[in-house]
């Protein structure tokens, strides 16, 4: 009889803080990743992968489970490859990305048209200004200040900083002090069985982290309901990646209480991808939560938590990798003029699998003694896990990625394949993506 192989060491690592158990994940690592660069881009996936699929598993029973390294790793370039009707939908604003300051470098976020008009704002720019006008007057201002001016108009940016310089930065050692995924218990035990067998989760999440954390939990089988504010508007390429297997409906929490409160009290969990405090704002604080589901799995994910000179500022997963020293690392390492990334968005993807991860322990830990319990990722705590993780020797090719094509009120999607199998048969995305606002605000069943 063969012996299986042991599990790597960042995903064993990340199951014992996640569940406290000496015990490995009962998953098997199929294969072996690799992804360009310095960064072990490749092990986060498969050790993120890997936990959701574990706790997917046990959650669920399963007897087996096995995740395939370089499927995993083709995962975190799931929008890169994405299709629809054969074209490659824009991801990026004009505005968006890295533009030379007076002292280094600075990224702007402008893919939402709010964040957009803050930038401009910031710069002094008319709503009419092209990426030329922007990268002018950034060059006559240090980054720092652009970085400052664009958050204060409520935008989102980041100044280029070296590992050294955020290190040595108060929202680094706020970052540092959380756990990878924090899971605690909220509210208390009610009297009808908290245990479902296909979990209602209220999704409200936009971009990538969060909306990949609900499609996996949809993949496990959860009925998941998106929520836009009517009029909302996605970055098109994220809706065909982000809500396959997702009914998505338009609704105003503050115009309509009743109907969300509603949906609360139905819910098993609720995935939040908004700044920290955006449930309260709304008028839904965690007591209140609790008032109306004490059962309820409450899932939160931001850019910097909600501790330190940084608590709730707006932020993305290329803003982080600016501000934390792996750009700059990347732009060090292969001596180019600018600002180099990771190969993916790593912070994203190995956050939404992380914070999948999470809630179904917490659903696991939730069918044992019925409690409600409050899980959290941050991307930038994940950027610190990638960053503990070292360094690879050399340049690994990207994985081959295997595709598959859906039909879909979208068109025909082409999208990169669920990576994991479960007692021997693959993991499969839910469904196909739906539009923003498609369907009515009600779980299904209802």
């Amino acid at each position: 009889m063969a012996v299986p192989s042991p599990l790597p060491a960042p995903l064993a690592q990340v199951w014992r803080e996640l569940t406290g158990s000496a015990a490995p994940a009962p998953v098997e690592v199929r294969g072996r990743a690799g992804l360009p660069g310095a960064f072990r881009v490749a092990d986060a996936a498969v050790a993120s992968v890997g936990v959701a699929l574990a706790a997917g598993a046990r959650r669920l029973g399963a007897r087996s489970a096995a995740v395939d390294a370089p499927a995993a790793a083709a995962a975190f370039l799931a929008e890169r490859h994405l299709l629809v009707d054969g074209i490659a939908p824009q991801f990026w604003d004009p505005l968006a990305g890295d533009h030379r300051s007076a002292d280094g470098w600075v990224r702007l976020h402008t893919n939402y048209a709010a964040h957009r008009a803050a930038a401009l704002r910031a710069l002094d720019l008319p709503a009419s200004a092209d990426r030329e006008q922007v990268a002018a007057v950034v060059a006559g201002r240090d980054a720092v200040d652009v970085e400052s001016a664009v958050v204060a108009q409520g935008g989102a940016a980041a100044a280029l900083r070296t590992r050294a310089g955020w290190l040595s930065h108060g929202q680094r050692a706020a970052v540092a002090a959380r756990p990878l995924v924090a899971v605690d218990v909220a509210g208390g035990a009610r009297n009808r069985a908290p245990d479902a067998a296909r979990p209602r989760v209220l999704d409200l999440t936009r971009v990538i982290a969060g909306p990949t954390a609900t499609k996996v939990l949809a993949a496990f089988g959860a009925d998941v309901l998106r929520l836009d504010p009517p009029g909302f508007e996605e970055v098109p390429a994220l809706v065909a990646e982000t809500t396959a297997g997702k009914r998505c409906a338009a609704l105003d929490a503050r115009a309509d209480p009743a109907c969300f409160a509603e949906l609360v009290a139905a819910a098993d969990v609720l995935v939040c991808g908004l700044r920290p405090g955006a449930l309260a704002r709304l008028g839904w604080p965690p007591d209140r939560l609790a008032a109306a589901n004490l059962s309820l799995v409450v899932a939160e994910l931001s850019a910097y938590g909600d501790t330190g000179p940084w608590a709730g500022r707006r932020g993305f997963d290329s803003l982080v990798q600016t501000v934390n020293g792996m750009a700059a690392e990347g732009m060090q390492r292969s001596g180019a003029d600018h600002p180099v990334p990771l190969p993916a968005q790593a912070l994203d993807h190995a956050s939404g699998w992380l914070l999948a991860g999470g809630v179904l322990h917490a659903l696991a830990l939730r069918r044992e003694d019925g409690l409600g319990r409050r899980v959290g990722v941050v991307l930038a705590r994940t950027g610190e896990w990638i960053e503990s993780l070292g360094r690879q020797i050399g340049d690994d090719a990207p994985p081959e990625v295997v595709t598959e094509e859906v039909p879909s009120p979208l068109g025909v999607v082409t999208r990169v394949v669920c990576p994991g199998e479960l007692d021997g048969r693959a993991l499969r995305w839910a469904g196909p993506p739906s539009p923003l606002g498609s369907a009515e605000a009600l779980f299904q069943g209802e």
